[in-house]
């Protein structure tokens, strides 16, 4: 399993989440954050804005889903054709466990599926 953390712009959220649904990931997590890049913030005459606010999106997928996930959110985070600084970044990292607090059911990396005793 890979936990995909996609750091996109607030006005392209609603476009990802859309994309992801369409594309049968429809369990997502939205924080908003804020933070700068490479560009190292923007600015504005002698103001210098360093805290950009973006929005994170937290998925869990299966391993073989990973290129597909990565292009659908690449293709509705992307700012015209060619993109543009601060279109965000996908960050990629595995998970091991994913516990359901509901049901009690813990599913591992390897595809094993146990009920955990509460």
């Amino acid at each position: 399993m890979l936990m995909i953390k996609s750091v996109v712009r607030p006005n392209k959220v609603d476009d990802v989440l859309a994309a992801l649904m369409e594309a049968g990931f429809p369990a997502v997590t939205k924080i908003s954050v804020v933070g700068r890049g490479k560009q190292r913030g923007i600015k504005i005459g002698e103001v210098t804005y360093d805290e950009i606010p973006k929005e994170m999106l937290l998925t869990c997928i299966k391993d073989e889903d990973k290129e597909y996930v990565i292009k659908t959110i690449m293709n509705a985070a992307r700012t015209g054709e060619k993109g543009s600084f601060g279109d965000g970044k996908i960050f990629v990292s595995q998970v091991e466990e994913v516990y359901t607090v509901s049901s009690g059911i813990k599913e591992t990396a390897d595809g094993t599926v146990e009920e955990v005793a509460i």
